[in-house]
């Protein structure tokens, strides 16, 4: 090694090169492991307004990030992708409110129409009538009058043999009667089940002959009987009937219970 002496100047600027190139080799054990960029090194510019034999210093370590700046515009939309796949079908959703009734359509056409049906079953018409009158004149009291001259008894539902006429369908029924009184006075009765449900009485006029007459809807049922019978003792049976004078009783069916 030669020994520089320092404090002589014996060259212009030989002094200031050599204190840099000491103080290099002091600083460059420090920075030896440091990254050395890649590619080649570009030495930098000299300092303006320097003087001859400037020699450039050591590089200064990196400077610490700046702070980022701000957000650049939006940019243009960009132009519209293709369809995807339909996606998943989702779950049901709940029922949603009823809406308002919508207003009256137009009217359709005629349908076609169906074919016939079959014939049913035919109603069944109830009947129960009958009308008979008196052929002798009653002398017993408070027994049922027996009216043997039958107008009408189809169904045979009044039984001349008793006076009685006997329910066989259940409904209403109308029954009249029409007495001719002669020689005594009259009061009849007529019974259902024992019991007396109409009186007539009439009061005989001397030497002419009167008639009494009486009529009523009652509801029967099936095996319930009706009658005629003079109520009271004999003074009141003056029931008469010859060619030319009439007693007749009457009864039929209105109409049948349904139930």
């Amino acid at each position: 090694m030669v020994a520089v002496d320092l404090t002589t100047p014996k060259v212009p600027g030989l002094r200031m090169l050599l204190l840099q190139a000491v103080l290099f080799l002091l600083i460059l054990p420090s920075h030896a492991e440091e990254t050395i960029p890649e590619g080649p090194v570009v030495p930098a510019p000299p300092p303006k307004g320097t003087c001859a034999g400037w020699m450039a210093g050591i590089p200064g370590h990196p400077g610490h990030n700046g702070t980022p700046g701000r957000d650049g515009r939006d940019g243009t939309p960009g132009e519209k992708g293709e369809k995807g796949d339909a996606g998943l079908l989702g779950p049901k959703g709940e029922t949603g409110d009823v809406g308002m009734t919508g207003t009256e359509g137009p009217r359709g056409f005629p349908g076609i129409p169906g074919r016939k049906g079959e014939p049913g079953e035919g109603a069944y018409v109830y009947r129960s009538a009958f009308s008979v009158g008196l052929e002798t004149r009653v002398t017993v009291p408070s027994v049922p009058i027996r009216f043997t001259k039958i107008f009408y008894n189809q169904q045979n539902h009044y039984d001349a043999s008793t006076g009685k006429f006997y329910c066989n369908i259940p409904g209403l029924y109308y029954f009249s009667y029409h007495i001719t009184v002669y020689m005594k006075d009259v009061k009849v009765s007529l019974f259902k089940k024992d019991k007396a449900v109409l009186f007539t009485y009439d009061q005989y006029q001397e030497k002419n002959v009167d008639q009494a007459s009486g009529s009523v809807l009652l509801h029967l049922e099936v095996g319930d009987q009706v009658w005629l019978q003079v109520y009271g003792d004999g003074d009141h049976n003056g029931l008469y009937a010859d060619n030319v004078n009439d007693s007749t009783f009457t009864g039929f069916l209105l109409y049948h219970d349904t139930n």
